[in-house]
């Protein structure tokens, strides 16, 4: 069976291209063995080129938006997701990156310039109202990534015109009203997901 490079739930297009991550959380379907969201498999046998992506596209105006998602970080590849983001803008699409806002930390340089040429939206993964509680739940692999990340959240808000913060409701020790307090003071957007929800 061929790798599946996009999948399509509702009307969005999403797209694996990576199957690395920043995080190990312990929610992930992922990190439990489970590799498949909606009746699509997402094991990878390669990591995608950007011609491989764009192909599995074909026209991007046919959907309300293309996300970078799957079940890795997409900006862990960040030359490819620009690339290809390009290509979708050039072409008339709506792209939107679902992120854990570690790029910046990752890559040691500011990702945003490059980010908002292309990309319309930015749902970061928040998770936590604080450190302790996103520490136990997404076991970040870098040190200082929730605080990096928080700065991404803030600095993304000045950069792009559409981003969102999100938490899981029903992990243990997860306030989302205080979760929700804090992105608000970060001056972007709050959106809520329900723990076992994928897609």
């Amino acid at each position: 069976m061929a790798q599946q490079i996009s999948y399509q739930i509702d009307d969005r297009l999403y797209l694996s291209i990576t199957d690395r991550c920043t995080l190990e959380c312990a929610f992930c379907p992922k990190t439990q063995g489970v590799m498949e969201v909606k009746g699509y498999d997402l094991r990878f046998d390669h990591r995608p080129d950007s011609q491989e992506i764009i192909a599995a596209i074909y026209d991007p105006r046919r959907y309300r938006e293309l996300v970078f998602c799957g079940y890795g970080e997409p900006t862990l590849r960040l030359n490819v997701l620009l690339e290809v983001a390009r290509d979708i803008k050039a072409r008339g699409g709506r792209v939107r990156v679902n992120t854990d806002g570690l790029a910046n930390l990752v890559h040691k340089d500011d990702t945003l310039p490059a980010l908002a040429e292309c990309v319309d939206a930015l749902s970061v993964s928040l998770n936590a109202q604080n450190q302790e509680v996103y520490e136990r739940h997404c076991r970040p692999n870098l040190p200082g990534s929730y605080t990096a990340m928080l700065q991404f959240l803030r600095a993304a808000g000045e950069a792009i015109d559409e981003v969102t913060a999100t938490a899981i409701d029903g992990l243990e020790g997860v306030d989302i009203p205080a979760c929700e307090a804090l992105v608000r003071e970060l001056g972007v957007r709050f959106r809520r997901r329900v723990l076992d929800r994928v897609g």
